[in-house]
């Protein structure tokens, strides 16, 4: 079986590290490093909600995500005074719209919490790093409000994952880097929540399209991922989360 780009097994990860508490002004946040891939996760508190949210007694999770000028191999300019650029909006919705699938938002109170994703070094996998990094922020930020007795009960519902897969020259591989995404003939992202379930798939055909054969191998080979990613949140995480199932 031909070797990787840099010389992982089809089914192996790059080197990551959780680093929690990286930002001490934050309520939570985290440093998530996947191979040369690194993006500060942090979490605040607010005490409002959006306007179709108010006067219900419900809280709000929301993301947004960045990245700084020479995170990636040429510079990009900063989206000072225009809109964001459809991916960055597309990839901010991803991050929302995955954490609220895990948190009870009626146990959160008429508060927001605000996850920001700053990528500072992207080498591929960019958004799946910040939604594994962004769960153990946000993970963080309910200890801190629980110990202050402003949670009645602990709103997080299960853990929350993503990894990246693709079929690069004809084979299975987990967590592509830069080179193998921008030129896999399948791309894939998988959220998934530690129970197993799935929050979104998105996958896409670069060229020929692809089998369900190949769909269910890339789903297993995903798991796989997922499960140790779930492993080393818990070991961040271990005096706020409940025993692993």
């Amino acid at each position: 079986m031909p070797a990787r780009p840099d010389g992982r097994a089809p089914s192996e990860m790059r080197p990551i590290t959780l680093t929690r508490g990286f930002n001490p002004y934050a309520e939570g946040s985290c440093l998530i490093e996947v191979g040369q891939t690194r993006v500060i996760c942090t979490a605040s508190v607010e005490d409002r909600v959006p306007p179709f949210l108010k006067g219900q007694g419900v809280g709000w999770v929301t993301a947004e995500y960045a990245m700084i000028p020479r995170a990636n191999r040429q510079r990009t300019p900063r989206d000072v005074g225009k809109s964001p650029s459809g991916r960055t909006v597309e990839i901010q919705r991803l991050i929302g719209r995955s954490l609220r699938a895990v948190v009870d938002t009626t146990m959160l109170g008429e508060r927001t919490i605000w996850i920001d994703c700053d990528v500072i070094q992207a080498d591929g996998g960019t958004r799946t790093a910040s939604i594994t990094g962004a769960y153990v922020a946000l993970t963080e930020c309910l200890g801190k409000l629980k110990a202050e007795h402003q949670l009645k009960r602990w709103p997080l519902l299960d853990q929350l994952a993503a990894v990246s897969v693709g079929v690069c020259g004809g084979q299975v591989c987990l967590d592509l880097n830069y080179d193998e995404d921008s030129s896999a003939a399948v791309d894939m992202n998988i959220v998934m929540t530690g129970d197993g379930r799935l929050v979104e798939v998105q996958g896409t055909a670069e060229g020929d399209p692809f089998s369900r054969r190949q769909m269910d191998q890339l789903m297993d080979v995903a798991t796989a991922g997922a499960q140790r990613l779930f492993q080393m949140q818990r070991d961040v995480l271990q005096e706020l989360l409940p025993p692993a199932r």
